[in-house]
């Protein structure tokens, strides 16, 4: 599909849409990630060592991980059947009402284990939501897109994510801010969680006036007038399981830091910062609120840059000033001092946004649109289970095994550093004309002319 095939005006009310509904989406999700860290270890898990409270809390939200996959592959089969924008309406509205159910549960000492239950099932369900919106978010933006711009304009779905957590961690340091510590703990934290309900409403409103995918309704046609001549076809996530397995390893390889990394610098540095060094929670809220503001900016400029210089060298800036940062990061946290906290998190979500940017159009170039939700959704999701459920855990664990940072250090890195392997190793995707099939591709490329020094270019 070229560049021309749509208005400007038309892509940039599909990213607004898209951009809107996974800021709400994340904000929902993160959430979760702050208030298990800060509120919910001792409203719904008590235990007399907060660390393990912390650690149970975060075990629920692993949980809501682990349902990803499984909306990944629900989601994933029908975007890939009937549509992208059908999905993406649905996954927003399971994933805000959820969280607002979230907002109206009793506590531990109002109900007992159904407290901690009932909050678990609400996180499967975010989890399940979550685990269809990337996917169709992304895809959406991918496929309206042209070929030469599409680093650029599919990165703005991903600044959703810290678009979503600047807006759950803002909501709660105001909250922190002007309420006392009884004040929040009794009522102040639902607040944020009620909030969804309202965002909800205005990302629907966003969302229902976008057209449906012309790459997906091309591809469905044909697949509809190969189906009236006999021709049968597998299920989708039975097809990228056939033939783009190893499309899957990648995306889970280019992921794998990317994730582990993003949930250690905003939701583990919550705990670090307060269990750890003693500081107030406000350290850390208001450092992860500067540096999600300068994420935010920043993703679609990577996403840009790798439009110009391919998506494999702007991922690997990123991957391999991770593995450094790693332990630089810690090191200028345990300074104690708030602007040198601020620049440690900004920095590191600077080098996750290399990773980060690029990442929507990496991925969906690498599959064929007929079966393009469900791998993409797959990859990342198995993704999310294998890195971003467990770092905040394993961080938790290993701070209370060692009581120290540097083996927390040597687990980002070598994450930081499966993803530098993965993407090393994977052919460059920038520039694929997604309408055609690889197959298509590589037959194209075989039968195309030869160009020598001296031919034109």
């Amino acid at each position: 599909m070229s560049d021309t095939t749509m208005p400007r005006g038309g892509i940039s009310r599909i990213v607004a849409a898209s951009l809107i509904g996974t800021t709400i989406e994340w904000y929902d999700f993160f959430l979760y990630g702050s208030a298990a860290a800060l509120v919910f270890n001792t409203l719904f898990f008590p235990s007399a060592d907060p660390l393990v409270g912390t650690l149970i809390a975060f075990v629920t939200y692993a949980i809501g991980f682990a349902a990803r996959p499984l909306g990944g592959v629900v989601f994933g089969h029908f975007g890939d059947k009937i549509g992208r924008k059908k999905l993406l309406v649905v996954s927003l509205l399971m994933m805000g009402g959820a969280t607002f159910a979230m907002g109206l549960l009793p506590t531990y000492d109002n109900i007992g284990v159904w407290a901690p239950i009932l909050l678990t099932v609400l996180r499967l369900v975010q989890g399940f939501a979550l685990g269809g919106e990337w996917g169709g978010a992304v895809l959406i933006v991918s496929e309206h897109g042209g070929d030469k711009n599409r680093g650029f304009w599919a990165s703005w779905p991903q600044a959703g994510a810290p678009g979503g957590n600047m807006l759950a961690t803002g909501v709660l340091a105001l909250l922190a801010a002007f309420q006392s510590e009884a004040a929040f703990q009794s009522w102040g934290w639902r607040v944020p969680f009620l909030l969804s309900g309202l965002l909800v409403l205005i990302g629907l409103w966003i969302r229902v006036s976008v057209s449906e995918s012309p790459v997906f309704l091309e591809a469905q046609a044909r697949a509809e007038a190969a189906a009236e001549q006999g021709a049968k076809e597998k299920a989708p996530v039975i097809e990228v399981f056939r033939r783009s397995w190893r499309e899957v390893l990648s995306a889970i390889g280019t992921r794998f830091g990317e994730n582990i990394s993003y949930y250690i610098i905003t939701s583990f540095i919550l705990v670090y910062v307060t269990a750890h060094l003693d500081l107030p929670k406000s350290t850390a809220l208001n450092a992860v609120l500067i540096g999600s503001a300068v994420h935010f900016v920043t993703i679609p400029a990577w996403g840009a840059l790798s439009d110009r210089i391919g998506r494999r060298p702007v991922t690997l800036f990123g991957s391999v000033g991770m593995a450094v940062w790693a332990f630089v990061f810690f090191g200028l946290v345990d300074s104690t001092s708030f602007p040198v906290i601020t620049l440690a998190v900004t920095v590191g979500l600077l080098l996750h946004g290399a990773m980060y940017g690029p990442q929507a159009a990496f991925i969906s170039e690498m599959f064929d649109t007929k079966v393009r939700y469900s791998g993409a959704s797959m990859g990342s999701q198995l993704a999310s289970i294998l890195a971003g459920a467990l770092a905040p855990i394993i961080a938790v664990e290993l701070l209370k095994d060692y009581e120290s940072s540097v083996p927390i250090s040597l687990y980002l890195c070598a994450a930081a550093v499966i993803t530098t392997i993965t993407v090393a190793v994977t052919r460059e995707t920038r520039g694929r004309d997604l309408a055609r099939s690889r197959d298509e591709e590589d037959e194209a490329a075989a039968h195309a002319p030869a160009v020598t020094a001296g031919d034109p270019a």
